[in-house]
């Protein structure tokens, strides 16, 4: 799409991208990682590969006094044969820290999945165009926040006056770890995941490792986040144990505590907060593994169910109540010596009233409504007077 105007091409580069840890070359141009190469390189499956390129938390940041802009991208999309068609992924456009517009970009390349036989098909796409147009005129700071669950290549950015980088602002870095729910899941657009809610309201730049279905106590992981700098880290652990059934609670302890230590080699007074799982009622006390319910599939609703036995908690089998009980005795053990690691229980974020509430639409998901109960209880508990991360 190019209209009439005298545009300013400007390279993509890292200085005007925050929130990745890597930025590849691609055949159309530059897809923004929140894994770094090494760390990609050990990856096992294809799922944590798309979670990790799908870039929560992302976003171009410029100064300018430009009044309109065009970015192109390349999505990727995905369909899941039997289920509702996704939405395509959200742009937001913030203006000096308030949202001034929202828009998807069409086309793309394709991903079809296939849940009852794990098929994965691609069908390449075109690139596509985001405008936003009419922005105030004079200086400002202007952020585009990439789609947090879609794969998004950028491919070229042009504004009808020059742009520079915005300058270190001072901010105190967050840096966040955790599932599908920290990804983003279902809410509404890239600045309403939780934790970017959060953010938002504690003034605080975020790095999201929310890594969808991933979330797994990998070592890889641990060392990321060791060596990524920042002032607070946070890691939500459990969901995804359970969902995948990859451990049991013998080799839960010790990874848990690997996992801490790997941090601490590279944080070693760094305030560290282990947040349990959010209040999820098919697996409080039922383990996994999460399949999809293909009953509600067939009427074309997404939903999964708990495959799991209560009667297997005897032999080991992981549940969120079980993974909660073991996540709080680490942490009061290990804060002995580590006076900065603190617990949070994930059920002051999201517990049994707000599931009567707000329940879970797929029963594993939060929607754009129970995201923002979220973030603002996490602001609430972890940053204002008295939190964790006040200091």
């Amino acid at each position: 799409m190019h209209t009439e105007r005298d545009w300013i091409t400007t390279p993509l580069t890292t200085d005007l991208l925050r929130g990745a840890l890597d930025l590849e070359r691609t055949e159309h141009g530059w897809l923004p990682h929140r894994l770094p190469v090494r760390a990609r390189k050990q990856i096992p499956d294809g799922q944590l590969a798309m979670a990790e390129s799908q870039p929560s938390g992302v976003r171009l940041v410029f100064r300018t006094r430009a009044t309109a802009l065009e970015l192109d991208t390349l999505p990727t999309k995905r369909v899941y044969v039997g289920a509702p068609p996704r939405p395509d992924g959200v742009y937001d456009l913030l203006v000096d820290g308030r949202l001034a517009g929202q828009a998807c970009v069409s086309g793309g390349n394709t991903l079809t999945i296939d849940m009852a036989t794990g098929s994965v098909q691609a069908q390449p796409g075109p690139v596509g165009t985001l405008r936003f147009a009419d922005l105030p005129d004079g200086d400002k700071d202007v952020e585009i926040w990439l789609p947090h669950n879609e794969t998004t290549e950028l491919v070229a950015l042009r504004t009808d006056a020059p742009i520079e980088p915005v300058p270190d602002r001072g901010r105190k870095v967050w840096l966040h770890h955790g599932s599908s729910i920290s990804q983003g899941s279902d809410a509404a657009g890239p600045t309403t995941t939780w934790p970017a809610l959060a953010a938002s309201l504690a003034g605080v730049e975020l790095i999201n490792l929310g890594l969808g279905g991933s979330a797994l106590l990998d070592p890889f992981t641990a060392r990321v986040l060791r060596d990524t700098p920042a002032d607070l880290i946070s890691v939500k652990i459990g969901i995804n144990l359970v969902n995948t059934d990859v451990m049991r609670l013998r080799a839960f302890t010790p990874a848990v505590h690997g996992f801490l230590d790997t941090i601490r080699e590279g944080h070693p007074t760094t305030p560290l907060l282990v947040v349990s799982p959010i209040l999820c009622p098919i697996h409080e006390d039922t383990p996994g593994p999460s399949v999809p319910d293909f009953t509600a599939l067939s009427t074309g609703q997404l939903r999964f169910r708990a495959a799991g036995d209560p009667a297997e908690r005897a032999g080991g089998k992981l549940t969120l109540g079980v993974i909660r009980d073991e996540l709080a005795r680490i942490v009061e053990q290990r804060t002995a010596e580590d006076p900065n690691l603190h617990y949070l229980d994930g059920r002051d974020l999201y517990g049994r009233a707000d599931s009567v509430e707000l329940p879970l639409p797929d029963q594993l998901h939060p929607d754009a409504a129970t995201h923002r109960r979220i973030g603002e209880r996490f602001a609430k508990l972890a940053f204002t007077a008295g939190g964790v991360f006040d200091e």
